[in-house]
């Protein structure tokens, strides 16, 4: 058996019970506080007072979300730490945006303040400064810019920009390419203030090509600026006039800086400074392809770099051809000696053997279609350099020749034979303008291949695209030769055999422009083009009529439909249609298709009422009747073919139009005067029956006609009576056939009808007439009815005619019954009549009247 343990000590003092319990404690331990200690701690609750000294001095003052003035935050600009510079930037940027009057009362400060930080060190700083200038202080300078007052804001900003331009870092020096282009974007006019520096700047930047090797992107920031700069030299005169009075008046407020040079405020100093960067920009472009050839495709930040390099190489040269037409001795002084011829020259020969020798580029291996279209770009970059100083350069045989087909190609629409590319459709606005001049320049086989190529680009082009726009605005430039365009020649334009298929394809895309939802409103460039087309010249001896004329009936409607959808037709346009209207040439339906389409576009308002009423009176006023229907002949079997039916159907047709466009009366007053003048000339006697008819539509009875009018019409109806009756009595005869005679009858009353109803509606009228008449008989002097008319007419003839006149009178039932009321008058004439018959024995009548008549009445 085990023996069982003893009990502990520690468990028999338990067992006998503990006076003290003893206390261990450690080493570093804080004794806790006794029983009886006194509790010392102090209990506070905060107090509201109804004011703070702190507080009252921000009273008032504008504050961004963090309770900071614009006064703190400008220090804060400056702290060495950069987190805290751009949170101090971002708060003037939340503060403004708060509080737009603290940056109008205090914009010099501020950018005085803030153009420190163009050059910081850290770059979260400087893009935090560059969209606040972007965002916020530039678009708040618009009123400064209105005004003409940027120009002390500007440079204060420039010296700071320029020095950034210089500093080691090229993260810095990019930044400041970067706030250029801000500042020249909101304030042109400070490259021209500049041009010397910012020019000098980019082409140091552009020069180290190791800078951008691994980053293109760096490249593009410097390249977008240098492209922002270039876009605003002016490439013709009437830009650079423009630009000349814009700048005039704010080059005055730079009087104070004395670091600008004055002579650089012009564009003379730009083109020796240009002449140093275009090789530079040669270069860089010539170092991408290097590097670009080596590799599978062509990335797109290397394609965006050479695009912008090539683009900025195009705006130079236009600058450069635009300076040519100066005078060298403008520029001579300015460039210290050296002549414009100089600096071309080096330029020229720079672009001829280093860029020009490249075209066209092609990819070092098979590429996707995507590479193709950039590279197709490129290619119509370097052909718009091309064609822009091919004067210029001389180029060889060889390579104008490689140029032409490219420009054939493009016109078709194609990279290659499998393929049709979509790039073509933006590219070719930059290659279209040259047309013309090509068309001019080039040997004939290339003219005939580049217009079948133009016109069936220009054919098969979208109707909905703006290309088709661009294509008009060529045609109309070939048609229409501009001041500017002094190497067209007119000749071979004007007898240009593929000018009325042109017409055709213009007229249908005119159809599909005008047709379209929602219409065509930008038609200026189709306008002009109708009016060159219709007419293309006035000159007192001859009309020389446009392509309209030579069209097919087909395309001449079409021409004419187009005609309705135009906003406004003025006087020009419309008295070039009058012109073709009144051509011999034109067949009688497109004639009246014209006059249907005038007088809906008159109804839909495109045309005021003064020119509508005028083109009506000058085609009753001008038609020409042919043959000469001033002789009349009824015994020919086959008579001559006349279009006097279409005058008589024309009449009818403008009748009918001026009834409806308006109240009768109040047209008939505002053609009455028209319609008087245009007698008074004494017009033939096809068109002054016309202008009769006009009349008589528009009258009522009683008449309408003011006195004056009928004055005036009195001495005109007795003339135009007996012009008409001195051609018919000739052809009156007893062996005449009784159809003759119905056709002459017929005839009879078509031209003597006005004259009865202006009888019939004014009896003042008629007896003016007849005291006229009678007039006629006493004088014996020999007369011509017509100032156009071929029939002077002697005495006798003269008072047979009349005789007749007032046999023709009295057999119409109305005016028989008039002239009852005329006995005295008649008894006049009829006194004058037995007295010229005593005075010569009979012999003036009876010689000359048939079958006695005239003795008989």
């Amino acid at each position: 058996m085990v023996r069982p343990k003893a009990p502990s000590k520690k468990q028999q003092q338990q067992k006998k019970g503990i006076d003290f319990k003893k206390i261990k404690r450690k080493v570093g331990r804080k004794l806790p506080p006794p029983k009886n200690a006194t509790n010392t701690e102090i209990k506070s609750r905060a107090i509201v007072l109804p004011e703070q000294s702190v507080a009252s001095d921000r009273a008032g003052l504008a504050v961004n979300k963090k309770g900071l003035t614009l006064k703190e935050l400008l220090q804060q600009t400056s702290h060495h730490n950069p987190k805290v510079r751009r949170d101090a930037l971002m708060g003037i940027k939340d503060l403004f945006l708060k509080h737009p009057d603290e940056l109008r009362l205090h914009m010099y400060a501020v950018i005085e303040k803030l153009r420190e930080r163009i050059g910081d060190d850290d770059k979260l700083v400087r893009e935090a400064l560059y969209q606040l200038f972007k965002s916020v202080i530039f678009p708040s300078c618009k009123e400064l810019t209105l005004q003409g007052n940027q120009g002390p804001f500007v440079s204060l900003m420039m010296a700071y920009i320029f020095n950034a331009m210089t500093h080691l870092a090229v993260d810095v020096r990019l930044m400041a390419f970067r706030f250029l282009g801000l500042v020249v974007l909101h304030y042109p006019p400070t490259f021209l203030l500049y041009a010397e520096k910012i020019l000098q700047n980019y082409e140091d930047i552009l020069c180290k090509h190791q800078l951008f090797a691994q980053d293109r992107s760096k490249l593009k920031t410097a390249l977008a600026g240098l492209m922002c700069c270039l876009s605003l030299l002016p490439c013709n005169d009437q830009e650079d006039d423009s630009s000349e009075k814009k700048t005039a008046g704010k080059r005055l407020l730079h009087g104070f800086e004395q670091d600008v040079n004055a002579s650089s405020s012009g564009y003379a100093l730009v083109l020796e400074k240009l002449k140093d960067l275009v090789p530079v920009l040669i270069n860089c472009l010539r170092e991408i392809l290097s590097v670009v050839n080596s590799m599978p495709s062509l990335e797109f930040q290397s394609f965006d770099c050479m695009l912008c390099i090539l683009q900025s190489i195009d705006l130079a040269v236009k600058y450069f051809i635009s300076r040519i037409g100066k005078a060298e001795s403008d520029l001579q002084t300015t460039l210290g000696g050296a002549t414009l011829t100089t600096l071309d020259q080096g330029v020229a020969s720079v672009i001829l053997k280093r860029l020009c020798v490249l075209f066209p580029l092609n990819a070092a291996h098979c590429v996707s279609q995507k590479d193709s279209d950039r590279y197709f770009t490129l290619n119509v970059v370097i052909a718009d350099i091309f064609l822009s100083c091919s004067e210029w350069i001389s180029p060889p045989d060889d390579l104008s020749e490689r140029f032409l087909e490219f420009v054939e190609v493009m016109l078709l629409g194609k990279i290659s034979d499998n393929a049709k590319s979509e790039a073509t459709v933006s590219d070719k606005h930059l290659l279209l303008p040259f047309i013309p001049k090509l068309l001019a320049q080039v040997p004939n086989n290339w003219k005939s291949r580049l217009l079948q190529a133009f016109t069936r680009a220009f054919r098969d082009c979208n109707h909905q695209s703006s290309l088709k726009l661009a294509f008009l605005s060529i045609v109309e430039e070939i048609m229409i030769p501009g001041q500017n365009m002094i190497y067209l020649d007119s000749c071979w334009v004007k007898n240009i055999s593929r000018l009325p298929r042109w017409c055709y394809v213009l007229f249908f895309a005119w159809d599909n422009l005008l047709h379209q939802d929602p219409p065509y409103s930008g038609n200026m460039i189709t306008y002009n083009m109708h009016f060159r087309i219709f007419c293309e010249c006035h000159d007192e001896s001859s009309v020389s009529y446009g392509p309209f004329i030579r069209l097919s009936q087909d395309c001449q409607e079409l021409a004419v439909c187009c005609l309705y959808y135009f906003s406004h037709l003025d006087s020009a346009l419309l008295k070039a249609i009058a012109k073709c209207c009144l051509c011999n040439d034109l067949e009688p339906s497109v004639l009246f298709r014209t006059i249907e389409v005038l007088d809906s576009a008159y109804t839909a308002g495109h045309i005021w009422i003064s020119d509508i009423i005028s083109l009506f009176i000058t085609l009753l006023s001008h038609f020409k009747v042919s043959p000469d229907n001033n002789t009349l002949s009824v015994k020919e079997h086959k008579p001559k073919i006349s279009n006097c039916g279409t005058l008589k159907l024309l009449t009818s047709v403008v009748c009918s139009c001026l009834m409806h466009i308006g109240d009768e009366s109040t047209v008939l007053q505002m053609i009455e005067k028209v319609i008087i003048d245009q007698i008074k000339l004494k017009p033939f006697r096809d068109n002054a029956c016309a202008l009769l008819r006009l009349l008589v539509t528009l009258d009522s009875k009683p008449t309408r006609l003011s006195e004056q009018t009928i004055d005036s019409l009195a001495s005109f109806l007795a003339l135009y009576l007996i012009d008409h009756f001195s051609v018919v009595i000739p052809n009156i005869s007893g062996d005449d056939d009784e159809a003759a005679v119905a056709v002459l009858e017929r005839m009879t009353h078509y031209y003597v009808i006005p004259c009865l109803f202006l009888f019939d509606r004014s009896r003042k009228l008629l007896k003016l007439v007849l005291n006229t008449m009678e007039s006629l008989i006493s004088d014996r002097r020999s007369l011509s009815c017509s100032e156009n008319g071929s029939h002077w007419t002697d005495h006798s003839t003269n008072v047979i005619t009349i005789v007749y006149v007032l046999q023709m009178m009295h057999k119409d039932f109305k005016i028989r019954h008039i002239l009852s009321s005329f006995k005295a008058e008649i008894e006049c004439m009829l006194r004058s009549l037995q007295a010229l018959v005593e005075n010569n024995n009979g012999t003036c009548i009876s010689s000359a009247s048939p079958d006695g008549e005239a003795k008989k009445t």
